[in-house]
């Protein structure tokens, strides 16, 4: 985790100067954007907490994800993805949350839904989810690294806007 240091101390920073408190919810990271955030010192004045739901079962019954989602959508879908950011405002103390669910690798590729697929959702309280896909490329590390990368940055964009 090493590697993103200068990035989470930049979202420690936007933080901060905007009273934002944070909150992560993690499927494919499994806790890594958590992991980077809570290595800077005095991160618990703006890091609440971080579910990490690996499970589909998981997202149900940590994040309220609808297991009419899952079933229709799958697990790595945008409306999961935005139901999971909403669950881990809705159950923390956050202002602001990222929720990652996406395929790693090297298994789990299903048809339309190759390795590397990965959606991100961030959300302010109170408004609508922001949910953008992507498509990493690389081994297992390299997606997982690229993926915690895009929700740091999407992090500090959401708390600096407005």
């Amino acid at each position: 985790m090493e590697l993103f240091v200068e990035l989470s101390e930049r979202v420690g920073r936007c933080a901060s100067a905007h009273k934002a408190v944070l909150a992560t919810a993690e499927s494919c990271t499994a806790g890594g954007i958590a992991c980077a955030i809570t290595q800077i010192a005095g991160s618990s004045e703006w890091f609440d907490r971080g579910f990490v739901t690996y499970t589909n079962q998981s997202k149900e019954d940590l994040l309220g994800v609808k297991h009419e989602t899952l079933c229709r959508y799958g697990a790595v879908s945008e409306q999961t993805a935005s139901e999971m950011v909403l669950g881990a405002l809705s159950r923390s103390t956050a202002t602001v949350a990222v929720a990652v669910t996406g395929i790693a690798g090297p298994g789990g590729a299903v048809p339309g839904k190759p390795v590397g697929t990965v959606y991100l959702a961030w959300c302010k309280k109170g408004e609508i989810p922001v949910v953008k896909r992507h498509q990493f490329s690389g081994d297992r590390n390299a997606v997982r690294e690229s993926t915690i990368r895009t929700a740091l940055e999407g992090l500090c964009h959401l708390i600096e806007k407005n």
